[in-house]
């Protein structure tokens, strides 16, 4: 590739055929930050542009909570039993979200076990499969 270079270094037009071929913003995908969400995307993402599509200014979103689906949580009842995170009193499983640092219980999955939870925030859907499976919510601030 550099050999070729070398070699059409000093012609007009450079490799690029007609010299009207290259001419105007059409041929670069547009001026200025055109394109920055759409063909131009890595660009704009490599020089830090901070706009959103429409030029509303981009609020990035930080999510330092951790949200956990209701089937991922009865997954994982056997490894917090065993961690001492979780108890079993009779028939039924005691988890204390807060204290594994879950914010929000989401109400993907099944529950076949019944648990009592404590959250700080719970979907209505995760809520309504837990209770349908015998178990309670409690809801902390």
């Amino acid at each position: 590739m550099k050999r070729r270079i070398k070699k059409i270094r000093g012609t007009r037009t450079c490799g690029g055929g007609s010299h009207k071929k290259r001419r105007g913003k059409g041929s670069k995908g547009g001026s200025g930050n055109a394109g920055a969400y759409e063909h131009h995307f890595v660009r704009s993402l490599k020089q830090g542009i901070r706009k959103g599509k429409r030029g509303r200014p981009y609020i990035a979103i930080r999510r330092d909570e951790l949200v956990l689906n209701v089937g991922e949580l009865e997954e994982r009842l056997d490894e917090l039993l065993k961690t001492g995170k979780a108890e079993a009193r009779d028939d039924a499983f005691i988890l204390d979200t807060t204290q594994l640092g879950i914010s929000k219980i989401l109400g993907k999955g099944e529950v076949t076990k019944k648990l009592i939870v404590k959250a700080k925030a719970i979907s209505s859907i995760a809520k309504g499969k837990i209770e349908q499976a015998g178990g309670s919510v409690e809801v902390v601030s």
